[in-house]
């Protein structure tokens, strides 16, 4: 090998690490965002609700997430985890994504997170918040724009505690986020639980443990049921007479807009923990549900309010790395730091990436021009963390 070869060869082997280097501190020219959610079957409606959010978010925006246009990438993950998962593998490895976001179900999150992290890819949720990710399974890679899946219940608990409340049956699916939240409810209630019954995800018939819960009782029923669960049991939580001795307590996800248009006035008077309500008094939400009702024709839903933070929340990531979404350093302290006007109003981020915010007791009833919807009554928590940030590594 002749000294002009050897020469050419070693500033090869020099710059081409260089080059890989400052390869990282180039910005995108366009952002390409994977969403996967449910928009099939009875549980459809709540990613509809995302979506639109979303979509309305996007709009506000022109069409730029950090001042660079943004594609987005819809797939319905059909309630399924294997269909979330093929969704999700294709959209990181075949499309290329720069970012993955859209899932609503915990156990559907759960098993595509894999794919996603080891990809080194940001995922900002916007609803599913498992335990599993905000404690030991925490990654750098997410972020959440909602909750974990404790939270709601947690306030929750803390109401009836605080009412007085001695007797309660708590029921909820048996996945991921069923299991973390009757998990939060008993954090915080000091009360005595007559049942605690895990129907199946997906099941739409309640007589059995309707039953079970009227032979124990209870003061107040506290129930966690997502989507078509949730309208199928009030319905038959009402048409059953247990209303009538019964009080009734849940989460936003089963006392909103979703599930109001399918049962309408027997969800009247319930109360329910929430960290937004659309009678927010701020800039940013009285614009988004005053858009939302004018783009859509129905009063927006939480899912909807999350999907909208969602997208507010990711064009704050970009703009705070510049479009440098190839740099991992910065992508990653921007999952941690990201500041954006949020439609409940400002919250901090854990090292878990999981909301650090305030939760609120609404309660059911008819606004001004007659509606069924929610009405704020009052702050229960402030600034309150999530219970397994302790065990997060990071």
């Amino acid at each position: 090998m002749n000294h002009s070869v050897r020469l050419l060869i070693s500033s090869l082997s020099i710059a081409l690490p260089l080059f890989a280097l400052s390869g990282t501190a180039h910005s995108v020219s366009a952002i390409k965002v994977g969403f996967v959610t449910t928009l099939s079957g009875p549980n459809g409606a709540l990613g509809v609700e995302v979506r639109d959010g979303w979509n309305l978010a996007l709009k506000h925006l022109g069409g730029k997430l950090g001042d660079l246009p943004a594609t987005t990438l819809i797939r319905d993950d059909q309630f399924s985890t294997d269909t979330g998962k093929q969704a999700v593998e294709r959209l990181v490895r075949q499309d290329h994504v720069d970012v993955m976001t859209g899932i609503i179900f915990s156990n559907i999150l759960l098993a595509v997170a894999p794919t996603v992290f080891e990809a080194q890819m940001p995922y900002i949720s916007p609803n599913a918040g498992p335990s599993q990710l905000a404690g030991s399974e925490c990654s750098p890679w997410f972020a959440s724009a909602a909750w974990q899946n404790d939270g709601f219940h947690e306030a929750a608990g803390q109401y009836a505690t605080d009412k007085g409340f001695k007797t309660v049956a708590l029921i909820a699916p048996n996945y991921p986020a069923g299991r973390d939240a009757l998990a939060g409810f008993k954090r915080f209630y000091k009360g005595n639980i007559t049942d605690e019954i895990y129907p199946r995800l997906g099941q739409l018939d309640f007589s059995a443990e309707l039953a079970q819960i009227r032979a124990g009782h209870p003061d107040v029923v506290y129930n966690f049921m997502p989507g078509g669960m949730g309208i199928n049991f009030v319905k038959q939580f009402v048409a059953g007479g247990l209303s009538r001795d019964i009080q009734l307590l849940a989460p936003s996800v089963s006392a909103d807009e979703d599930i109001i248009r399918a049962v309408g006035d027997p969800m009247l008077g319930l109360f329910n923990a929430s960290h937004w309500a659309a009678d927010f008094d701020n800039p940013q939400n009285r614009k988004f549900v005053t858009a939302f009702e004018a783009d859509y024709s129905r009063l927006p839903s939480i899912y909807a309010a999350q999907g909208y933070d969602t997208a507010l929340m990711i064009d704050a990531i970009v703009r705070q790395v510049q479009g440098r979404l190839d740099n991992p350093a910065l992508v990653k302290k921007a999952l941690r730091t990201v500041r954006f006007n949020s439609l409940r109003g400002p919250f901090d981020l854990s090292k878990n990436g999981y909301p650090i915010q305030d939760y609120y007791l609404r309660v059911i009833g008819r606004d001004a021009k007659g509606r069924v919807t929610n009405k704020t009554l009052g702050k229960i928590f402030t600034h309150h963390a999530d219970a397994y940030v302790g065990d997060c590594k990071l």
